[in-house]
């Protein structure tokens, strides 16, 4: 997507969609989730996030999120 608010709207349409599997609407709930929190954690950034940034987001804590000095 071009940026966050697209994947937004994108996701929001997939819900409005009465087609959408019941699969696919969990994840979507899901990812839409993620996304909004992860806009509201990061105002200034209007890049659409990448899976790994909106997990990090989520989990700083979690191994594969652990930035180090070098």
């Amino acid at each position: 997507m071009e940026s966050i608010d697209k994947h937004i709207e994108y996701d929001k349409k997939l819900l409005d969609d009465p087609t959408t599997s019941p699969q696919s609407r969990r994840h979507t709930e899901a990812e839409l989730e993620a996304l909004e929190s992860y806009k509201k954690n990061h105002p200034d950034n209007t890049n659409d996030p990448t899976a790994l940034e909106l997990y990090c987001d989520c989990n700083p804590s979690a191994p594969e999120c652990k930035k180090y000095d070098v």
